[in-house]
């Protein structure tokens, strides 16, 4: 049986990981530590194979650079630090895909591989990015045969979760048309992202991982798929794809919802595929509460 600590109580995945972990309980043993209070650092890390890493602050608003920099990179180091005077085998870090270029009125296509730089132009990106390199340092620092597994997923969504998924859900149940835009985005549904991070901890994966679901996502499709679910009738109107290029000249808002942002190859190799577990029609039906 192994041992896995969770730090950072209430997260949207690592309370979603906990309880998929917890379908193998003859084979996990799962805490999670609550990372609010300064109680933490009495907290005895021995004795835990793997700490899975998820406490951060993401997707709120009015947050200043410096708490980012604090939890999201000096929070990250410190339970590091703490997992390898611990012993422990294997330390996996919630990362993000914000570590690259995002979509803005000068990247409104992007596609990203394993060898593309980080270049992160937010204050959350930045504090993600900083904590990986320290992260990494502090093993090599301390001669620390621990394993590290970095996990930069894209947009992650299902019931519950927050982020760019709820505000299109809403738009889609809401509103008679929208434009018919072709683009492509690489999502991943919060099962699939469980899935990945389970075989993680069976293989004891170590390096930089880009996890998504297998087929990439049109917006225009994504929020017909959602209408489809709610037996609402929407509208997918062509021929105004140059009314949104000029919009997405004047704000990054565009760009981020109907611009270009995909990890490639598609799939990966990633465990032969294993982790894809929802296909995206059924995501969607998930995520919406109906299936």
């Amino acid at each position: 049986m192994k041992n896995i600590l969770i730090t950072g109580a209430g997260s949207y995945i690592g309370t979603s990981v906990e309880k998929w972990l917890l379908h193998w309980p003859e084979k996990y043993k799962v805490t999670v530590l609550d990372m609010i209070s300064e109680k933490w650092r009495e907290f005895d890390f021995n004795g835990y194979d793997v700490v899975y890493h998820v406490a951060g602050i993401a997707h709120k608003t009015n947050v200043s650079d410096e708490l980012y920099e604090r939890v999201n990179h000096q929070l990250a180091v410190e339970v590091a630090v703490m997992s390898i005077k611990a012993y422990v085998k294997q330390f996996i870090f919630m990362s993000s895909g914000a570590v690259y270029t995002q979509s803005d009125k000068k990247h409104p296509e992007i596609i990203v591989n394993e060898n593309t730089n980080c270049e992160p132009i937010t204050a959350y990106g930045i504090s993600k990015m900083w904590a990986e390199e320290d992260i990494k340092k502090v093993v090599i620092d301390h001669n620390s045969l621990m394993k590290i597994t970095i996990l930069r997923p894209p947009t992650v969504y299902g019931p519950g979760a927050k982020g760019n998924y709820n505000p299109l859900a809403k738009m889609a149940v809401s509103t008679p048309i929208i434009p018919k835009i072709q683009n492509k985005r690489s999502m991943i549904y919060i099962d699939n992202l469980c899935e990945f991070i389970h075989l993680c901890i069976d293989e004891e994966a170590e390096g930089v991982f880009l996890p998504q679901n297998r087929e990439y996502v049109c917006t225009s499709d994504m929020m017909r798929e959602i209408s489809v679910a709610h037996r609402h009738k929407l509208l997918l109107v062509p021929g105004l794809t140059w009314a949104v290029r000029l919009a997405s000249r004047m704000t990054d808002v565009v760009n981020k919802v109907f611009g270009t942002y995909i990890y490639c190859p598609l799939d990966g190799e990633y465990f032969g595929g294993r982790y894809q577990v929802v296909d995206f029609k059924n995501s969607i039906i998930k995520s919406e509460g109906l299936g």
